[in-house]
């Protein structure tokens, strides 16, 4: 936004300056703890000297001349049309007019406005201390300090925007920054238990999302249980609860527990097992507003009947073996049989020709194979 002090066009008309010579400035917004920076220009120049002056009146810079002693304040850039002046750590004392000056014949004026933004303080939740039975109402306080102008509360549930009410909105003596507040009523469910609750800051000096607090619900329902685990499981019995936060309390029917039994929350562990811890076990449940209970009927295989079901079918495998095995020994014995036959025949071939050579010793190999086979 440029703005021209309104006198200065006036000189300008009556007087015969140029409107050229006429400075310009622009206003500003920073936040607390920030910088900013002050320009003043003008289009054409004359050789004339450009002044800033604070919202006192006092001068900060002449030219490239420092006259107000504070380190905050630094020359930024000093051309013959221009004059740019940055104020860092800016505190909210710094918001007000600020003027610029060029020193002609007459001496004319632009002012520039400083706003300076309170930052709010990251939000704090009140309210919810204790878990809250289901269906009953909880209401929230979320309050952040420091804001200026006042900062605006929103509510969420989850990603859900919800619709707060302005509790309060108020200054602190010699302060000009505001403290806001705002409400949120609630009927808790069930389905509430661990949800999020979160009151976020909107302001112009945050980005969105920049300030934000949450609370998680935590809602005390009725319990509905269930005990599970494998019929004859010798490692755990487990019992699983839709509400929280819930007391387990392990016991046995007709007795206590086994001393090898060891009760963690939902969970009951067993470090070994014999046939004395058969029986019905029980696992109560209570979270002060309701009581479930679950029972589970633990069975221990007997070592005994284990070994002789193992033993007969050791007694079935070793009857295949054996069948097996005669079945070979009958295919070997046949083979040798019948390999050993062979074997005779051909030695006695052999011999016959032998003696037919030695006593027809012209007669044709085949001729006497074939005399041997007639007869």
């Amino acid at each position: 936004n440029t703005v021209i002090h309104p006198d200065s066009s006036l000189f300008s008309d009556f007087c015969g300056v140029p409107v050229s010579a006429t400075p310009m400035t622009s206003d500003e917004t920073v936040p607390v703890g920030g910088t900013v920076t002050l320009t003043c220009r003008v289009a054409e120049s004359d050789n004339s000297s450009l002044q800033w002056s604070n919202t006192a009146q006092q001068t900060l810079y002449f030219g490239e001349k420092r006259a107000l002693r504070d380190n905050r304040i630094q020359l930024y850039r000093s051309t013959s049309t221009e004059l740019s002046i940055t104020i860092s750590e800016v505190q909210l004392s710094d918001e007000g007019e600020y003027t610029c000056s060029i020193f002609t014949m007459p001496v004319r004026t632009a002012r520039a406005t400083v706003t300076v933004l309170g930052v709010p303080g990251k939000p704090q939740i009140s309210g919810f201390e204790h878990a809250v039975k289901e269906e009953e109402k909880v209401t929230l306080t979320c309050t952040s300090t420091g804001s200026k102008p006042p900062a605006t509360l929103h509510w969420y549930k989850g990603d859900q925007l919800l619709k707060g009410e302005r509790y309060g909105q108020c200054t602190v003596d010699g302060n000009p920054t505001y403290n806001v507040s705002s409400e949120l009523t609630l009927e808790v469910s069930a389905s509430d238990d661990n949800t999020l609750i979160t009151c976020a800051v909107n302001h112009p000096s945050l980005s969105p999302g920049d300030k934000r607090s949450e609370q998680a619900l935590r809602v005390l329902c009725k319990s509905t249980g269930k005990l599970g685990g494998k019929e004859g499981s010798y490692r755990s019995l487990s019992f699983s609860l839709s509400a929280r936060p819930t007391i387990y309390t392990w016991d046995k029917k007709d007795g206590g527990l086994p001393l090898q039994a060891k009760p963690d929350g939902a969970v009951l562990h067993f470090s070994m097992l014999n046939k004395s811890d058969n029986g019905v076990y029980v696992c109560h449940a209570d979270n002060g507003i309701g009581s479930s209970e679950g029972e589970y009927t633990l069975l221990v295989q007997d070592p005994t009947a284990m070994s002789t079901t193992s033993g007969v079918d050791h007694a079935v495998i070793g009857g295949v073996v054996a069948v097996i095995v005669f079945i070979l020994l009958c295919l070997l014995i046949v083979l040798g049989r019948y390999l050993i036959r062979h074997k005779v025949i051909n030695w006695f071939l052999n011999s016959a020709s032998l003696l037919y050579l030695s006593i027809h010793p012209f007669l044709p190999i085949h001729t006497i194979t074939f005399s041997l086979l007639s007869s």
